[in-house]
């Protein structure tokens, strides 16, 4: 059987099963495939391995609208964040001379790389939409280093699953399935509509995830872990936002 055939035998099983016998079987479906989101559990739970099962199936290869250069939002919106520290002010006055990007967990080669080294990597760019869960939306020229090539540096392990990403905030990080962090639109932003990434917008680094909700591109991105498991972070459900109640596959 080829994998398109395949993909649509599973796709509309789930899709029979969730409108015959509910959203409860169709999970047991998807968790025969591998499909089960961190967020599985909860009133919410089989809905949300639902949508990322189908998501999976159907969509996992798609790329995030692009949009043209003269469509740039004109005043795009930055999210007001807490204070961000002393640390932090004495790193940008420098710069960012001294801003690190520790990298490790299931990878051969664990690596702390500076901003400069990340400055150095090959950089991709894409004119994409972010949006908030609030509503509002802009469109930016974002610039980055793939996270598949920094993946790549550290020897990523087969067997993760997922990379864990975190803030300078304490208490804002996210996670992605592989398919996700090896997806060719999903960057380590350094950089927006032409310039160096504005601190307002994440800077110096931002994951930036074009297909998913503005939530799970992190800013101030300070640490990566690649794991097999979520259970030992936070609440298990994969990010602080899904430990608060969101949806981890925020997909759009």
């Amino acid at each position: 059987m080829s994998k398109i055939s395949r993909r649509k035998l599973i796709t509309g099983g789930i899709a029979a099963v969730a409108g015959v016998s509910g959203i409860a079987v169709a999970g047991k479906l998807a968790k025969a495939h591998g499909l089960i989101p961190p967020d599985c559990s909860g009133i919410y739970g089989p809905g949300e391995t639902l949508t990322y099962a189908a998501q999976r199936i159907l969509n996992h290869r798609a790329m995030a609208r692009e949009f043209s250069r003269s469509e740039i939002s004109a005043n795009p919106f930055a999210n007001e964040v807490a204070p961000l520290g002393d640390d932090f002010a004495r790193m940008q006055a420098g710069g960012f001379a001294d801003w690190k990007l520790t990298v490790d967990g299931m990878a051969s080669r664990p690596t702390v790389f500076s901003y400069p080294e990340i400055m150095s990597f090959p950089k991709v760019s894409h004119t994409t939409m972010i949006g908030c869960e609030e509503g509002w939306t802009y469109i930016a020229e974002w610039t980055g280093v793939p996270l598949s090539y920094i993946l790549d540096r550290v020897g990523a392990m087969s067997q993760a699953r997922y990379v864990v990403y975190r803030s300078i905030q304490p208490d804002w990080w996210e996670s992605v399935d592989m398919n996700d962090a090896l997806h060719p639109q999903t960057v380590v932003a350094t950089g927006m509509n032409g310039a160096n990434l504005p601190v307002p917008f994440g800077g110096p680094l931002r994951m930036r995830l074009p297909r998913q909700l503005g939530y799970k591109s992190v800013k101030y991105l300070v640490h990566l872990t690649l794991t097999d498991n979520m259970k030992s972070f936070g609440k298990g459900t994969g990010g602080s936002a899904s430990d608060s109640g969101y949806a981890w596959y925020a997909g759009i």
